[in-house]
């Protein structure tokens, strides 16, 4: 039977925290229980540095179950560098993980299919969802809009699927060999490249609490995951800078021709050429920017994360 660890990252989940922890315990029992967990199976629970009581939560629940443990980040780091701390702590001592967000929106009875999928071979198994009835239409077309154009840039990504996932050991040492401090595992995964699967499920209302992404967040995320990986939108301000400069030149043309005529509309467009040309300018200068401010936080190679306290070692001690 595989050593399975749950890893579940946390910024102030205090609402739904005392529910994550009581059914992942139930399931983890009943996964024992059917032979697809070791007893030495564990529930990780990481506090990205949260404001509210969920790290004296998490300590509570380490005293009281054998199975929970968890780690405290120093400061908060965001989702994506909360978990890959989880994962990293968690690799040491496990078979597989699976990753998993605290809210209980994934369904955690399609758990044994991962562990399934594990045993049949798979390193890596992407939690899919069928459907996106939970979601509002503007997030559905916006989510659906993302993937697309990551497609169109030539990102390789799981359509619906998020951060709940399977992977095993060697994944994880695979991942480790990755030290981008711009992180976005949904793209860096699908890089690994060993055998995967993908388990299907219906995705729940949040039990409790407020989303950690709002719209702005998401934006962010979305821009991450499009200049992490890839450098097209620097050759489109190419094409785009390409092409203006012919238009802008048809344009001198016909307006010489017009002054010569008599027109007298032609300063006009002259002016609202340069306000065009203006606005342009800075986008393009806005997403070279982006660009530049990745390779200024990457080659400063800050450690993207720091663990201050740990209940209940992994190792059970």
């Amino acid at each position: 039977m595989p050593i399975i660890y749950l890893v579940i990252p946390c910024y102030n989940e205090e609402k739904v925290l005392p529910e994550t922890a009581k059914r992942l315990t139930k399931k983890l029992a009943s996964m024992r229980s059917a032979g697809l967990a070791d007893e030495k199976s564990r529930i990780l629970f990481v506090d990205d540095g949260s404001r509210d009581s969920t790290w004296s939560l998490i300590e509570q629940f380490s005293k009281g179950s054998s199975c929970i443990c968890g780690i405290k980040l120093a400061h908060n780091r965001g989702h994506q560098n909360a978990l890959l701390a989880g994962l990293m702590t968690a690799r040491k001592y496990a078979d597989c993980i699976i990753s998993m967000d605290a809210d209980l929106q994934d369904d955690v009875e399609v758990l044994d299919e991962f562990v399934k999928k594990y045993l049949d071979g798979c390193d890596i198994v992407y939690g899919v969802r069928n459907k996106r009835d939970t979601d509002t239409a503007f997030k559905r077309k916006t989510a659906l809009a993302f993937y697309r154009l990551m497609e169109k840039l030539g990102v390789e990504t799981v359509y619906n699927h998020a951060d709940y996932r399977l992977m095993s050991r060697r994944a994880l040492d695979a991942l480790s060999s990755y030290h981008e401090v711009n992180l976005f595992l949904r793209g860096l995964v699908p890089l690994i490249g060993f055998r995967s699967g993908c388990v299907y499920y219906d995705r729940h209302e949040r039990f409790a609490g407020e989303s950690k992404y709002p719209l702005k967040k998401m934006i962010s995320f979305a821009i991450d995951g499009i200049t992490s990986f890839s450098v097209k939108p620097l050759g489109l301000i190419f094409l785009l800078g390409s092409v203006i400069s012919f238009v802008s030149l048809v344009g001198v043309i016909w307006s010489a021709i017009a002054h010569c005529a008599g027109g007298s509309a032609a300063w006009i467009i002259g002016v609202w050429s340069i306000w065009l040309l203006g606005g342009l300018l800075m986008l393009c200068l806005g997403v070279v920017g982006v660009y530049v401010g990745k390779i200024y936080a990457e080659t400063k190679a800050r450690p993207r994360y720091l663990i201050e306290k740990t209940v209940t070692p992994p190792s059970g001690k």
